[in-house]
């Protein structure tokens, strides 16, 4: 499916309540900034990883992206945005955040640091605005895909407008 019929898709199939659309804390925070993006939502009830979502929706890894959450020895929070098919490297992302070494934060601890549960954790609208690195690779594309802050939302936002919402950095933290 190409980039413009799943944006039609995406038009389509939004979730409403009473003639609502369901928002989340992150598009909120991205209406409330005027930031342009749009909503994708999927038929999803449990975790998933990144990777079986761009498949089952017909994805580019590439322009897919999953939200990483990490603790460094200093105990603060860091925040990473890669791609669904990647891994990251604790060393480069350590060093990207200016810490010796870092951990990922345990899943059962995921919605205390952050406000969102797994499969659904987004970059946006965290609990606090946390140190977040972007993989360089986002920039390659007008348009990424990130968790829409629930299980079956994503959002489709420009690279420069999620750097700029999250006071993020850009820099290669993958394998």
């Amino acid at each position: 499916m190409n980039f413009a019929v799943l944006l039609l898709f995406v038009k389509y199939k939004r979730i409403n309540l009473m003639g609502k659309e369901l928002k989340t804390n992150a598009m909120r925070i991205l209406d409330k900034n005027k930031i342009d993006y749009e909503v994708n939502t999927y038929e999803c009830d449990e975790f998933k990883d990144g990777v079986s979502i761009a498949d089952m929706l017909g994805q580019e890894y590439a322009r897919s992206f999953k939200t990483l959450v990490t603790i460094g020895k200093s105990n603060n929070y860091y925040v990473f945005v890669i791609p669904v098919d990647k891994e990251i490297d604790m060393k480069k992302a350590a060093k990207s955040v200016g810490e010796k070494n870092i951990e990922m934060v345990h899943v059962k601890d995921i919605n205390k640091v952050t406000g969102y549960i797994r499969g659904g954790c987004t970059p946006i609208g965290m609990k606090k605005l946390y140190k977040t690195v972007i993989h360089e690779s986002a920039l390659d594309f007008d348009r990424i895909i990130v968790s829409g802050g629930r299980i079956g939302a994503q959002i489709f936002i420009n690279p420069e407008d999620l750097i700029k919402v999250v006071n993020g950095n850009v820099c290669d933290i993958i394998k």
